[in-house]
């Protein structure tokens, strides 16, 4: 599931992306370092990678929309945010491209911090993101609970660039990159899954780069 009516028409790298889970693209597993994912190659730089639309949406202007199966829905702007206990963080993150980058500090929320604070329902299993760009993606409760995963504002000591997912951003360092939504608007907590985006385009619907989950084909 995505957004449709809102997404951008695809570029030439979401066609491509598309290609290659109908073609089960894989790279070549070359490297000697036990820190890299299978098939994975690292880098110092931070490509680039969307649905060919960057949303510009001031801090200011910025509201999350926290919905669905939890006791208490809310809507969050950049205030209410910043008045949630903060966290610094530092985590790889792993694209299922191929490319890795290592140490990225963050600051944020975590999510353990927000789910204290919308207090899910007991039913409730899955997480449904939703980005301004259109975008979704989907995660099991779990996998959004996890050590380390959060909503970041900041990277390195600054502002999160608007071509990161700035104003704010999901991120989900233990999973491929996908699963880590920018521009994020909107957070549905659900009782039933529901794949998004890249997960009905061929993707893995879990997406662990230490399993090489690349694909809806691999297990």
């Amino acid at each position: 599931m995505s957004d449709d009516d809102s997404l951008p028409p695809p570029s030439k790298l979401t066609l491509t992306k598309e290609r290659w889970a109908q073609d089960g693209r894989r790279p070549a597993k070359q490297s000697d370092d036990a820190r890299l994912p299978p098939g994975q190659h690292r880098t110092s730089d931070w490509p680039v990678l969307d649905l060919g639309e960057h949303p510009d949406i001031a801090p200011g202007a910025w509201q999350l929309q926290l919905f669905g199966a939890i006791a208490r829905p809310a809507i969050w702007r950049w205030t209410d945010l910043m008045a949630q206990p903060q966290t610094d963080a530092v985590s790889d993150i792993h694209c299922v491209t191929s490319w890795s980058r290592y140490d990225n500090q963050w600051q944020g929320v975590s999510t353990i911090d927000l789910l204290e604070a919308v207090f899910p329902l007991p039913a409730t299993r899955f997480v449904l993101l939703h980005s301004s760009d259109g975008y979704t993606t989907n995660l099991t409760l779990d996998d959004f609970a996890t050590e380390g995963a959060m909503l970041v504002h900041a990277w390195s000591g600054q502002p999160l660039a608007r071509e990161h997912g700035g104003p704010v951003r999901l991120v989900v360092p233990h999973l491929y990159f996908w699963k880590s939504a920018k521009w994020i608007n909107r957070i549905e907590f659900r009782t039933q899954d529901t794949p998004g985006f890249w997960e009905v385009r061929g993707y893995h619907n879990r997406g662990d780069p230490w399993r090489e989950q690349r694909y809806s084909s691999d297990k």
